[in-house]
């Protein structure tokens, strides 16, 4: 197995990771997200996010999870694939998958020092920013890069191939 898919990690055994960094006095930075097609955006957000503290955990969305947020049609890449590619990158120290509909309950057994998401966000609607702050964390806000989306992507992709497909069809017929 590679290196990097060690990062990959279940709620207990990222418990005793964290508990252990605690114990060193590192400061741990948390972030969720379907992360359904990784792009440029969310490239340069994790980097960004890795810059706050001293370990970044990455809580990834399952399956079961984008499909109730996002609509039946996603997820495009299953949740080991997602969890995989982030777990590559160096700037990502741990990958966590959670079931639930939004990462309250992740947040809250784990506490993290930092807690961020995008710019996109406003901070009161940060799921976990109520329960970070008082603990003694911070809450930061990334700014959003416009235009890389996954939801653009989607949509440029639909674009491209109903264009090809005006210019096969044609064709054909």
């Amino acid at each position: 197995m590679e290196k990097y898919r060690l990062k990959i990690k279940d709620l207990l055994e990222a418990r005793k990771e964290i508990d252990r960094l605690r114990s060193e006095n590192k400061k741990i930075v948390f972030t969720n997200g379907c992360f359904d097609i990784l792009h440029i955006g969310h490239t340069r957000y994790l980097y960004a996010a890795r810059k706050l503290g001293d370990f970044l955990l990455v809580a990834v969305n399952s399956d079961r999870s984008v499909k109730t947020i996002k609509g039946p049609d996603r997820t495009f890449m299953n949740q080991s694939e997602r969890s995989e590619m982030l777990a590559a990158m160096e700037c990502v120290d741990m990958v966590v998958i959670f079931d639930e509909d939004n990462p309250l309950e992740i947040i809250t057994y784990l506490m993290p020092d930092i807690r961020v998401k995008g710019g996109d966000w406003k901070e009161e609607d940060i799921i976990g920013a109520d329960m970070v702050k008082p603990a003694g964390g911070k809450v930061r806000r990334i700014p959003f890069i416009k235009g890389f989306s996954t939801s653009d992507i989607i949509k440029k992709m639909v674009s491209i191939f109903f264009f090809v497909l005006s210019i096969i069809v044609p064709t054909v017929l």
